[in-house]
């Protein structure tokens, strides 16, 4: 018997009769079976926040600290176990579930350090007259109950990217996990729950029209959403006055330049281009390749691309994941026919079986085409030369997106050319832009939405500063 999850509202746990199955995409057997919770549900979420706010907003940091460390350890000693769900939820292979677990781990751990050294400010207000002999006083406090939406491709780490700043600054939460993959969430509520005051904590499983009225909620004092362009927009569209942040989608863009380590660059490239079947917002979609080397970083690398293994998430031989579901895989099996009706060429793969999309490489592709023009989310890679390194930043602000981009090149000059000229927001230089640590601030532009993430910076995001003269 599959096993049963019931959901958590305020840190209590709750069964209901409306339940959902959640299937492992690569063989479709039921992981668990998911209680769905009810407007009701959510609403007596909302208001045990509320009511908690009240206690958690002046917790002593020493407390957080060690609410988070335990929560951090706790994460630590069942680590294969939560690797081996997540693997089976979302058909992550099991090395890439393993790292995202201990990336949890680690997104707790610097929230138990951050919370002990949140900003503040003193200063002298004597530079101008009215000035004289009066001095400031800037403190951050927390904003009150945050809603988290997040989806299914990180189950767990973009889970704790939301949950442990929050706990951090004394901020209760609510995580609206996708119906994809919820488990990973309530995995980490059975955990986080022991350790923090009760009514701080809520997952709750349902559908995405069912959150819609806490997102305009009064209560709710800010969303963090991390998801596709059109639910963030709308998002924002509908909750008010209220605090938004926005992790949205990305086509993300790789520059490899002449004078780079083409071997370091191929071996990155790969991951960034297929790891956990490209459904990432910061994959690596568009590969940008200057003349001189283009021939021979093609070669190399599709060689490297056809010998790419699919299968089982559990087997550790096993690179390329199933897609998530059958439907993304037959979209992305359209966008790809539509860009070579149109004109371009593919250099491998193409193929699907199922929800499986292999591993695939097109070349002689257009900014119009879908595959780079949108979020292709899926195991492919588009292709193209550049002359001048001018050009190809050109080429990777040619979208209407701006998470991250890669820069492989030994250039100072081209360095810092394309640190203050590509719009987006990070530059990762000698690796692709799917790099990312859980310190480091995080987010993007254009249509990739605003706000950051990595704990320090939610930190900041989830709390306000208030003035005090003296």
């Amino acid at each position: 018997m599959e096993k049963e999850y019931p959901f958590y509202s305020g840190n209590k746990t709750i069964s209901n009769s409306e339940k959902f199955e959640v299937r492992c995409p690569f063989d479709k057997t039921i992981i668990g079976v998911v209680n769905k919770a009810s407007q009701e549900h959510i609403n007596s979420a909302v208001e045990k926040a509320e009511q908690i706010f009240k206690i958690s907003r002046k917790l002593p940091s020493y407390k957080k600290a060690d609410a988070l460390r335990n929560i951090a350890k706790e994460i630590q000693e069942k680590s294969e176990e939560l690797a081996k769900t997540l693997a089976l939820e979302c058909g992550k292979n099991i090395n890439f579930a393993r790292s995202e677990v201990q990336r949890a781990f680690q997104t707790f751990t610097i929230a138990s350090e951050e919370c002990k050294r949140i900003e503040g400010e003193f200063f002298s207000l004597d530079s101008v007259k009215n000035g004289e002999y009066k001095s400031a006083l800037v403190k951050r406090f927390p904003i009150g109950p945050i809603l988290g939406i997040t989806p299914f491709n990180f189950p767990l780490n973009l889970v704790a990217h939301k949950v442990a700043p929050a706990l951090a600054v004394g901020n209760p939460i609510i995580i609206k996990p996708s119906s994809l993959a919820p488990i990973s969430a309530l995995n980490l509520a059975e955990i986080a729950t022991k350790y923090i005051p009760d009514g701080m904590f809520s997952v709750l499983p349902c559908a995405g029209s069912d959150i819609e009225n806490a997102v305009r909620d009064s209560r709710i004092k800010m969303i963090s959403f991390t998801g596709s362009p059109p639910i963030g927009w709308r998002l924002k569209e509908i909750c008010g006055k209220k605090r938004i942040c926005l992790e949205l989608g990305g086509n993300a863009g790789l520059i490899i330049d002449k004078d780079c380590d083409i071997e370091d660059a191929i071996s990155k490239a790969i991951i960034g281009g297929f790891a956990y079947a490209g459904q990432v917002c910061i994959h690596t979609q568009r590969i940008y390749v200057h003349e001189k080397i283009y021939v021979n970083f093609v070669s190399k690398f599709i060689e490297k691309v056809k010998v790419i293994k699919s299968g089982n998430p559990l087997d550790e031989n096993v690179f390329l994941n199933p897609m998530i579901t059958e439907e993304e895989a037959i979209r992305t099996e359209k966008w790809v026919n539509e860009a070579i009706d149109a004109g371009a060429k593919i250099l491998c793969g193409g193929k699907r079986k199922d929800s499986n999309f292999q591993a695939t490489v097109l070349t002689d592709t257009t900014p119009e085409m879908k595959v780079e023009a949108k979020e292709v989310f899926a195991p492919v890679v588009t292709i193209n030369s550049f002359n001048a390194f001018e050009d190809a930043v050109a080429m990777v602000n040619n979208s209407i997106y701006g998470l991250q981009a890669g820069v492989f090149t030994n250039s100072m000059k081209n360095i810092f050319y394309a640190f203050d000229n590509l719009d987006v927001g990070g530059v990762i230089i000698n690796n692709v832009p799917t790099f990312r640590v859980d310190q480091m601030p995080y987010g993007g532009i254009k249509n990739s939405g605003f706000g950051r993430e990595g704990v320090k910076y939610t930190i900041e995001e989830m709390t306000e500063m208030k003035l005090m003269v003296l």
